[in-house]
């Protein structure tokens, strides 16, 4: 039995396309025309990769990712975005070294276009 197609992609759910040609992904069979979602906090969450994919580790690898697209795709501004994170968070360590976290997260951010939480409180 196929799912219903939905008629109208909802904003917070990332990128969306309609299949221009059949494949298979995974095992499942996907016709020309059918509506695919590209889940964006999917990424780098392999479970066959990573020994613990749900768990943010700033040392894992990876390489080979695909968060500034590929090939002819590939974001022109990426080397800018990689400075400016880079600068930031050394900045921030550098200003605040005893930033710590002090208590628990909270609630996780809904949708699939960006992870994160509403609020993570931390002490100086």
């Amino acid at each position: 039995m196929t799912p219903p197609r939905p008629t109208r992609p909802r904003p917070e759910n990332a990128t969306f396309r309609f299949a221009a040609e059949p494949l298979e992904i995974g095992g499942t069979r996907i016709e020309k025309g059918d509506f695919v979602m590209v889940g964006l906090t999917a990424a780098d969450r392999d479970g066959l990769r990573y020994p613990a994919p749900d768990r943010f580790d700033i040392r894992r690898d990876t390489r080979g990712h695909l968060a500034f697209g590929h090939g002819i795709h590939y974001c022109l501004g990426a080397p800018l975005a990689r400075l400016e994170a880079r600068t930031a968070i050394r900045t921030l360590l550098e200003r605040a070294p005893g930033l710590a976290l002090d208590g628990p997260p909270g609630d996780r951010l809904p949708g699939m276009l960006m992870r994160g939480v509403r609020s993570l409180p931390v002490r100086w």
